[in-house]
């Protein structure tokens, strides 16, 4: 595993200490997690917004897709 430094303001660190108190974890478990879910969050903002950008991924018309989830025969 590598180690990485960096500085946060004080309050940061108190939320940190807390947080990691009350997981009963430590500091850079907290951060290891948090920086995880943070990375996965901005893959998945990275794609939505790819795909936004498509002009080839089809726009759906929110009424149509809620007549035609709605339509039972």
């Amino acid at each position: 595993m590598s180690q990485i430094t960096a500085r946060v303001p004080r309050p940061v660190v108190e939320a940190l200490d807390a947080a990691a108190a009350q997981l009963r974890r430590s500091r850079a478990q907290v951060v290891r997690e948090a920086l995880e879910r943070y990375l996965e969050d901005y893959d998945d903002l990275a794609v939505a917004l790819e795909r936004l950008r498509d002009p080839t991924d089809p726009v759906l018309d929110w009424d149509e897709v809620r007549r035609d989830l709605l339509d039972t025969d």
